[in-house]
């Protein structure tokens, strides 16, 4: 039976669908079959995450309105034989799938998975509500920015009333640089303010958007994939191994990058 992890987050643009994407690819890739849930009704862009937009032929919707089977509407990776995706719907709106609906949903797919990520929307309206209510843990994911910080402690909140087996938290686009010059809080920093343990840590790094907006996400080998990576054997372990991102500005070298880098 999967595990059902949802990746939630306070506000959009902290990057949550992107670690979906690359948690997945994780994952997957440790030999487990792992399924990401778009759960963004009308929103949805998991697919163009993932670079799977023109194999779409049947969403999640056409499934619960019977017009597919679920088998139909489930995308296989063209990377890795044991990852799939099962696209939301552009043309219901968030109030057209209900949250007994989309629990009914996630019971028909469970056994056939080790793990089902969830990508929920962004905020606390119904669709964070329908997309936890799915879910046996939780993962939010926030950056380092006051706002985000805020938003996700309110999630987190919200998420402490379901009787979740485990909570977490990611910190994502943290740089390693502004912390040790000590103009960004540190991720450890911001788990004590959430009051939430930390699965993750992830860097602040253009190639993961890059890959992200070009659909190839899963090709994605630097310094953020690594970082995944660590999650990833933390979720499967149990452990918590954190990626670093000061480490590449410490030391001589570290510190002549960190001036070169603040000069340009």
């Amino acid at each position: 039976m999967a595990r059902k992890i949802v990746l939630t987050s306070g506000k959009g643009g902290v990057g949550k669908t992107s670690i979906s994407a690359s948690l997945g690819i994780s994952l997957a890739g440790r030999n487990n079959r792992c399924l990401i849930i778009d759960a963004d009704v009308g929103l949805n862009n998991l697919d163009v995450v993932m670079g799977v937009e023109n194999q779409l032929v049947y969403d999640m919707a056409d499934v619960i309105a019977g017009k597919c089977t679920i088998s139909n509407a489930l995308i296989q990776d063209k990377y890795n034989a044991g990852l799939y995706v099962l696209p939301s719907s552009h043309a219901f709106n968030d109030v057209q799938v209900s949250a007994a609906e989309f629990r009914s949903l996630i019971y028909r797919l469970e056994d056939s998975f080790d793990f089902i990520l969830i990508d929920c929307p962004a905020g606390i309206d119904v669709g964070f509500h329908r997309a936890v209510s799915g879910a046996d843990e939780a993962i939010v994911v926030t950056t380092p920015h006051i706002s985000a910080i805020r938003d996700g402690d309110k999630v987190l909140s919200m998420l402490a009333s379901y009787g979740l087996n485990a909570i977490s938290v990611i910190v994502n686009r943290v740089r390693g640089d502004l912390v040790l010059q000590g103009n960004m809080m540190s991720a450890e920093d911001i788990a004590k303010v959430l009051r939430y343990p930390l699965i993750g840590v992830v860097p602040e790094d253009d190639n993961l958007t890059i890959y992200s907006q070009l659909g190839r996400i899963g090709l994605n080998a630097h310094q953020s994939r690594i970082a995944v990576d660590l999650i990833a054997d933390n979720i499967l372990s149990g452990k918590t191994r954190l990626y670093d991102p000061t480490l590449r500005y410490r030391g001589l070298i570290g510190k002549l990058k960190m001036w070169l880098e603040k000069s340009i």
